[in-house]
């Protein structure tokens, strides 16, 4: 027998192993030939002249670095003569890396000294060639989240690398939405807020987006290095100001953010920059409903809490699951997105995912049985654990002496301990996406369930198309935040 945690894993994975970043390529990407020339289409954005190109510059950066940038260098149809050079920004580098792409291991969640040393390296890459002749050039910009810690240079270069790492580590213990945090690392860094794609100068340049933050702030994406800024000095300000950060900065990056002058980041007009979003958590919560309901589930998405605070969002969803039951026997609930934490200090091992998973625990009512919820990051990395999140049921806390750890957890942000001891935790290791948090929450009143054979199809299904039922998924329209 298959049991809900088992099938909630199963939705997972397969939502995961049906993201491919190689099959979005060959969507938007191709190639056309006429009297003129060869071009490269790329969607939404103008065709290059393929036969006129004399250098292609590449920067990968984030946590899918390595997978996009396999994938593109399989697919770039270039003339024979054409000078490909690179820098490659991620965990781990691909096989067969070209030689003439420079990889950098940049740090996360916290930059490193190779976060420093892989943006300097971008910059010198792009300003070389600044002034080339347009039609000659071609940067393409892969981008996807963790970008932000991997590739770091402060504005202001008499802030250290230990100052940049206290201020990385501020931002994120802060309980600041991604978008927030952002915001402020914009107005703080070299490489961000659209500086990166200013260093290319008279270069055509597009960017290849794998998103890992809501739909209508992509400039948010890896704090938008290449994209105009839509946020301002004002508004970092205000960031700074809701949560108290100044006081919390080393005294180099207060100082850097109290002066009058703190430049602004080029804003939309100013700054030409097409992109394409390749994938993104809306792609991922398709694909998780598409397995659901190949599973027999009645499955309805809910992205209302994302970026809420994660006990707000937990509440949210297990009464939206609640109500779903009171009309349908076999239901699964899906949410993508973030949750936002403020983390005590110290904190213990664990992330947003886990914690969320155990606060669900330790709600859980005998009348909730059967149910599972599974939460979990789509990188494979939930905070400072070796997990990517957690899955739980309403047999995980059944001993008071659990519920009471449960609670000790909680209180030091310290989860993964606790659901590692209980066999909750969901080990994937870096998967080569970052399309934002899963959270999965199935209920079955029926006392046995099907067996479920997990196998991994690959099948990936389209999802910017219909589903094969020829309908789009449920999305549920709540009523607004308080």
């Amino acid at each position: 027998m298959s049991d809900l945690k088992q099938l909630a894993r199963t939705i997972f994975h397969q939502a995961l192993a049906d993201c491919s970043i190689a099959r979005s390529l060959d969507r938007v990407l191709r190639t056309t030939s006429n009297a003129a020339g060869a071009n490269l289409i790329l969607d939404g954005c103008d065709p290059v002249r393929l036969d006129q190109l004399k250098r292609v510059r590449i920067l990968s950066i984030g946590k899918a670095g390595s997978t996009a940038l396999d994938a593109l260098l399989s697919r770039l149809p270039l003339p024979p003569s054409c000078d490909v050079r690179g820098v490659l920004i991620a965990p781990s580098p691909p096989p067969n890396l070209p030689a003439a792409i420079q990889f950098f291991p940049g740090g996360h969640p916290l930059p490193n000294q190779t976060s420093f040393d892989g943006a300097t390296a971008a910059l010198a890459m792009l300003r070389a060639v600044a002034d080339a002749p347009p039609n000659e050039t071609l940067c393409i910009f892969l981008i996807s989240g963790g970008a932000s810690a991997m590739m770091e240079l402060p504005l202001d270069a008499a802030i250290s690398l230990e100052d940049t790492v206290a201020f990385h580590r501020t931002l994120v213990a802060s309980g600041a939405t991604i978008v927030e945090m952002n915001c402020v690392r914009k107005h703080f860094s070299a490489v961000k807020g659209g500086r990166l794609a200013v260093a290319a100068g008279r270069a055509q340049h597009i960017s290849l987006l794998i998103s890992d933050v809501p739909p209508t702030h992509l400039d948010a994406l890896a704090s938008g290095p290449t994209l105009p800024d839509s946020t301002s000095v004002a508004q970092c300000h205000a960031v700074i100001a809701r949560y108290h950060l100044l006081t919390q900065f080393p005294p180099a990056v207060s100082r850097f953010f109290a002066s009058p002058n703190l430049p602004e980041t080029p804003k939309p007009g100013e700054l030409h920059s097409p992109c394409c979003t390749l994938l993104d958590a809306e792609v991922f919560a398709e694909c998780a409903r598409t397995s659901a309901v190949s599973l027999g589930f009645h499955t309805v998405v809910d992205n209302t809490c994302d970026d809420w605070p994660c006990d707000a969002a937990a509440d949210h969803l297990l009464d939206h699951l609640r109500q779903l039951r009171r009309e349908h026997s076999r239901i699964c609930l899906i949410s993508t997105g973030e949750v936002s934490v403020k983390l005590p200090h110290p904190s213990g091992a664990g992330g947003r995912n886990q914690h969320l998973a155990l606060y669900l625990a330790a709600k859980l009512q005998p009348a909730d049985a059967p149910i599972a919820i599974l939460s979990a990051g789509s990188d494979g990395i939930d905070g400072n654990s070796p997990a990517a999140g957690a899955v739980i049921d309403n047999h995980t806390l059944a001993e008071e002496s659990q519920r009471i750890a449960a609670q000790q957890a909680l209180a030091a942000f310290d989860s993964y301990s606790l659901l590692n001891s209980l066999n909750a935790t969901i080990v994937t290791g870096p998967t080569g996406h970052n399309l934002r948090d899963l959270r999965i929450l199935l209920a079955d009143a029926r006392a046995n369930f099907p067996d479920v054979q997990i196998v991994f199809t690959g099948r990936t299904p389209d999802p910017y198309q219909p589903s094969s039922q020829g309908r789009r998924p449920e999305i549920y329209q709540p009523r607004p935040k308080a």
